[in-house]
């Protein structure tokens, strides 16, 4: 099922919570703030760790917190144990072939020191450590080991995990091993979620089965000025489209329009008029091999401004004339074409 896989290290393979919660707990005491017991501390702590400390400790510098964890940590006695299934897992994956990764944000040091006393080196052909935002880091990972997204996935325990993959168009798993409760992980909606990595192997080596069309919502927005928002993402090779994204379970295409303009973009939509269904079956210009069924909208943005997720790089405000000579996606430039051909733009009072 996938040829690469990228992991997590804390909660995922290994079970540091017990010496990670001592030193975070030392740290938050040392300025007066009461610490946490073990689920306290997994309901609320949460990657990229700076936010989770600037929520505690507002005032204090991170680097002056970092100093106080790092002492506390080293000092602890706490034990550092390897998951039940995690080494299986990994001896598995490299009789299958499967490449591995780690990227975490555990500090570098302290990463290899586990790395190498747990013996796990040998089964990783890179490891990423002390990375506060591994959402900076998926692409570059990506490209420097030219891993396909769609044949890769992110294995992780924490809400960040799932948003790192999402980022690089890889497939998100959850496993419930580590720092984050199954709650707030299945809030994150990640594509596959599992109880632990023995689970996992079980489901990857059943036969692959043909995944079916994927149904998504997108709309051209307009500014009632004669102006339509564009936006550039990697996930159709830094070509220029439309926002949207895929119809959750239970929802309906305009409740799904309307939830995937806010979370991409910030901007409320009115109006949303059907104007057309796209077939979009492995098109090159998209990130990995996929069967799209497109619900194309046009809809009127109440505002122009735009606040872009981490989905998008680049957006424009553009005339029609302005749209076409851009270099569009395929499925863009189609709907574009139909909405002028209906004469869907209001003109520039």
């Amino acid at each position: 099922m996938f040829q690469n896989l990228i992991f997590d290290w804390s909660g995922t393979l290994v079970d540091d919570l017990p010496p990670v919660l001592e030193a975070t707990n030392h740290v938050l005491e040392l300025y007066g703030v009461e610490g946490f017991d073990r689920e306290g501390f997994r309901r609320r702590f949460r990657l990229p760790y700076e936010e989770f400390y600037r929520e505690m400790l507002p005032e204090v510098p991170l680097d002056e917190l970092e100093v106080h964890f790092r002492k506390a940590f080293s000092a602890s006695d706490a034990s550092v144990t390897i998951l039940p299934h995690a080494r299986e897992k990994l001896e598995w994956c490299r009789a299958q072939g499967i490449r591995c990764f780690v990227l975490t944000s555990m500090d570098r040091d302290a990463f290899h020191h586990q790395l190498h006393a747990l013996e796990l080196s040998e089964f990783f052909e890179a490891t990423y450590a002390g990375v506060l935002d591994k959402r900076e880091r998926i692409l570059g990972i990506l490209e420097a080991h030219r891993l396909n997204p769609a044949e890769s996935a992110f294995v992780g325990d924490m809400t960040h995990d799932i948003d790192t993959a999402r980022h690089g168009g890889m497939t998100s798993i959850a496993v419930l091993t580590g720092y984050t409760h199954a709650g707030p992980l299945a809030e994150a909606r990640p594509d596959l979620t599992v109880p632990d990595l023995g689970v996992l192997r079980q489901i990857l080596a059943r036969p692959a089965c043909k995944p079916r069309p994927v149904a998504t919502v997108g709309a051209l927005i307009l500014d009632g000025a004669g102006r339509c928002l564009v936006v550039k993402t990697h996930k159709w090779g830094q070509r220029w489209g439309i926002p949207g994204g895929k119809i959750r379970r239970g929802e309906t295409s305009l409740d799904a329009l309307v939830r995937e303009i806010r979370e991409e973009t910030g901007l409320e939509i009115g109006a949303p008029g059907f104007v057309m269904v796209q077939d979009c079956i492995d098109s090159s210009e998209f990130v990995n091999p996929a069967h799209f069924l497109l619900l194309n909208y046009v809809a009127c943005a109440r505002s122009v401004d735009v606040v872009l997720n981490e989905e998008a790089q680049e957006f424009r405000w553009v005339t029609s004339e302005q749209a076409l000579a851009m270099d569009l996606n395929t499925p863009t430039r189609v709907l574009l074409e139909e909405v002028l051909r209906q004469n869907l733009i209001p003109t520039r009072s």
